[in-house]
């Protein structure tokens, strides 16, 4: 994490896709798949808080003039989810399993409210 004035450590928590990320400049996070081709600048505007440290602003519910600024890595696969149904003395056995599309991102830098 990247430590501001002071040694305390900068992070915020994002909302994407109906989940909250805890990120932090230079981290490398897979959120669900979104429109952005490799090198594309990703904007998080939904930041629910934002702490530096000293001081922790929270969001009513989203914190007023903060962002996530982030470069996308392109489009990953996530880890195979492996479903498999068995029903004993009916000789039913059934393998399914999916993996889900995401998109990596590497997080650049958080911009705090009135920055």
């Amino acid at each position: 994490m990247t430590r501001c004035s002071g040694g305390a450590e900068i992070y915020a928590i994002v909302d994407s896709g109906g989940k909250q990320y805890k990120v932090a400049p230079k981290q490398t996070l897979d959120v669900d798949n979104i429109d952005a081709p490799n090198g594309e600048a990703v904007v998080f505007d939904k930041v629910l808080l934002v702490s530096d440290g000293d001081n922790t602003q929270v969001g009513s519910p989203t914190v007023a003039g903060a962002k996530v600024l982030a470069t996308s890595n392109g489009p990953v696969r996530g880890d195979k989810i492996v479903v498999f149904r068995y029903k004993n003395k009916t000789r039913y056995r059934k393998k399914t399993g999916s993996r889900s599309h995401l998109t990596r991102l590497t997080v650049d830098r958080v911009v705090l409210s009135g920055e």
